[in-house]
């Protein structure tokens, strides 16, 4: 697994050192003023302005967002659940899942399955009924679920 550097992402997206270092920066902690980022940077702060916007523009920030511990707010069940679909219909499947309020993660996978699911859910019971729905859509041929036992990392920001 190799770490993703400068060249990695400034070949597609066009970024330069302050860009990355902005990002660096946001991911961190995006309560972070422009103000702050600007002084650590020794830039102006209309230039971090101008560089935020820009990445928001161009759809490099999805979101701002803060990581919240699951576990400390009643969902200790974390599960990933693989499911094959009907060829035509993989799209509408996927929608589906990722509509759920339980679904973390949808990804369109290779191999056996053609769907992942990242799920979370207070309960058993939770998983339960969530696992009978998803059966009961039209074009799931078959699931398979995994209930994660231990969280040995999670973090879903990019090392920049």
């Amino acid at each position: 697994m190799g770490d993703l550097n400068m060249s990695d992402v400034s070949s597609t997206l066009k970024l330069d050192d302050v860009d990355l270092q902005i990002l660096r920066t946001l991911q961190e902690d995006s309560r972070t003023s422009y103000r702050k980022i600007a002084n650590a940077l020794g830039i102006a702060v209309g230039t971090v302005y101008n560089r935020i916007k820009r990445l928001e523009d161009e759809g490099v920030f999805k979101a701002y967002t803060v990581m919240v511990d699951s576990t400390k707010i009643g969902y200790d069940l974390t599960a990933s659940i693989f499911i094959q679909a009907e060829g035509p219909h993989l799209a509408e499947v996927e929608k589906e899942f990722a509509q759920s309020d339980h679904t973390i993660c949808v990804y369109d996978i290779t191999g056996d399955f053609d769907i992942a699911v990242i799920a979370r859910f207070k309960n058993t019971s939770m998983l339960n009924n969530f696992i009978k729905g998803m059966l009961k859509i039209p074009h799931v041929k078959r699931t398979v679920t995994n209930v994660v036992l231990n969280v040995i990392k999670e973090d879903f920001r990019l090392k920049v």
